[in-house]
């Protein structure tokens, strides 16, 4: 089987493609960067030029393929999300069955968009859904929770800060775990047309995975949070629009909690194991190694 990996430069895409070429799959690279990505992946990996918001590069990269993930990043504004995440999956859609496309894999969020209407992403994730649920090609569709590795993207200048009060618990999920199980699914017929709830063993507030994180991998740096209002009041100072789209996202996990129950995903895939205790040791012996 060959699969086309679209996202596979990103922090989640990268682990899948990893995953799927460790399985004996071959792995086709959608980049826009092709150089960077020939150096980044190596030998093993056929990359090709291209972008999913561009059908005429994106119908090319589907060719000769029987299996797509779809890993999508939107950017930094409205207007990029849209494009990618919503844009992305309809030109997948559109095109995937005239390309022999036999499975389509899509990381979508395991938030209740029904219960968070008023959150300006809902109906673009919404729409990105639909168009993958309609199409003809068969389907994965992997409702994950909130990802280990995120908690990187807190540490700015020597502090960690978790923005507005976030009170949900997520069941945080280690990516390689989440990999094992897009791998595996290209595998079963029981996994097409599913939508698959995938949660990882233990849940905390973002504060508290913050926390046991820097404790464990960046034990110098300060932890704290800062009020939603103050945190766009400095996006407006900065003129940042990446600090202007944060601030829409933090807005929205705190309307956002976890749904749905992951027994079908966990008895047909199988349970992620990793707790985040067990990542942040790994991350703080890889990091060691790495200035040792």
């Amino acid at each position: 089987m060959k699969v086309l990996v679209i996202g596979a430069t990103g922090m989640l895409g990268e682990p899948v493609a990893r995953r799927l070429h460790a399985d004996g799959r071959a792995v086709r690279i959608l980049a826009r960067d092709p150089p960077r990505a020939r150096t980044r992946f190596g030998a093993g990996f056929e990359v090709v030029s291209g972008d999913v918001t561009r059908p005429d590069t994106l119908r090319a990269a589907l060719e000769g393929c029987d299996g797509v993930h779809l890993n999508l990043r939107g950017g930094t504004t409205v207007a990029s999300y849209v494009a990618a995440e919503q844009g992305g999956c309809e030109n997948v859609a559109r095109l995937a069955a005239g390309c022999g496309i036999r499975r389509i894999s899509y990381l979508a969020g395991a938030g209740d968009l029904e219960g968070a209407r008023a959150f300006p992403l809902s109906p673009v994730k919404a729409a990105a859904l639909e168009a993958i649920r309609t199409g003809p090609v068969p389907y994965t569709i992997f409702r994950a929770t909130h990802f280990m590795e995120s908690l990187r993207l807190f540490l700015h200048d020597g502090r960690a800060t978790v923005i507005g009060n976030q009170p949900h618990r997520y069941h945080y999920l280690a990516a390689a775990d989440y990999a094992r199980m897009v791998s595996r699914a290209f595998d079963l017929d029981a996994a097409a047309n599913r939508e698959l709830v995938v949660f990882g063993p233990q849940a905390y507030t973002m504060l508290e995975a913050l926390q046991l994180y820097c404790a464990r991998c960046h034990p110098g740096v300060r932890v704290g949070t800062m009020p939603l209002w103050l945190f766009r009041l400095l996006a407006a100072l900065r003129r940042d629009e990446g600090m202007t789209f944060a601030a829409m996202l933090f807005a929205g996990f705190t309307l956002i909690g976890e749904s749905g129950d992951p027994a079908q995903a966990n008895r047909l895939l199988g349970a992620p194991a990793t707790t985040l205790a067990q990542w942040c040791e790994a991350q703080a012996s890889a990091d060691g190694a790495g200035t040792s």
